[in-house]
């Protein structure tokens, strides 16, 4: 079952087919700049521009860099405060003509390592992290996600922990591998003392470079990158996409999935 998964990042908007039983893309992926300023009609469209690349899906899995809760995003952390509250799965379905699934962004990463990545058949508490722009987070419990979580905004030493050990904050400040190791080593003993996870995945854009901070970083949870990189909200939007159309069709299955039953 083809669905389109589409990512919205701080600083840009991409999207492409999933086969959701293997976690690949179908496609090479495309891309458009996030808009600035990131209000809703603006973002609204450049997601319309990125479906209106590929066709053959009748439904799309969207993610949202903050909170959601049954399709209405709550928070904007790194977007235009006009996404407070905005029904964005309506908003989007009715520019796109189809239903839409709208999540955390953080929350699609961490959803496709467990299916597909680094994640897969772990038991107990795993948490995912992604370093870009700020400090996303998905935790799960043997398996099944726990949405929302937002550990990226802990306070660390006197500041909102992203705000130190972030990506973004890298770069902005020129930070050394050595130094910013030394940032994201300590926002990681904070969360593990928090929570005693069993694994930390490591992801985001910055995960492409593990070997150049990881071995650096002293503690005592497991560490592994992400192995669907840039890949990975794409491929958890569109797999919870899956989800929710299973969940909404008669006997939990998709409507590709009825037809096919039907003719065999």
């Amino acid at each position: 079952m083809a669905i389109l998964g589409i990512d919205i990042g701080g600083s840009g908007v991409k999207g492409a087919p999933v086969d959701t039983v293997r976690g690949e893309l179908l496609a090479e992926r495309f891309r458009v700049p996030t808009p600035q300023p990131s209000d809703v009609t603006s973002v609204v469209e450049a997601v319309a521009q990125v479906a209106a690349q590929f066709d053959g899906f009748d439904r799309v899995g969207v993610t949202f860099p903050g909170v959601v809760v049954d399709g209405v995003t709550r928070t904007a952390a790194n977007v235009d405060k006009s996404w407070l509250d905005a029904p964005a799965a309506q908003l989007f379905s009715d520019r796109l003509g189809m239903p839409v699934s709208v999540l955390n962004d953080a929350d699609a990463a961490g959803a496709a390592e467990v299916a597909f990545g680094a994640g897969k058949d772990q038991a107990g508490l795993v948490m995912m992290l992604t370093f870009g722009t700020g400090i996303g987070s998905a935790l799960f419990l043997d398996g099944t996600l726990i949405p929302n979580t937002e550990f990226g905004h802990l306070e660390l030493d006197g500041h909102d922990a992203e705000s130190r050990a972030s990506d973004r904050a890298r770069e902005t400040e020129d930070l050394s591998w050595e130094k910013w190791a030394n940032r994201v080593g300590n926002y990681l003993r904070h969360v593990e003392m928090l929570l005693s996870p069993r694994l930390f995945i490591i992801g985001g854009g910055v995960s492409k470079k593990a070997d150049r901070f990881l071995p650096l970083i002293d503690i005592r949870t497991p560490m592994v990158p992400a192995t669907l990189l840039n890949n990975a909200g794409i491929i958890g939007a569109a797999v919870t996409a899956e989800t929710d159309a299973k969940a909404a069709s008669p006997g939990g299955v998709t409507p590709h999935e009825a037809g096919a039953r039907v003719a065999g």
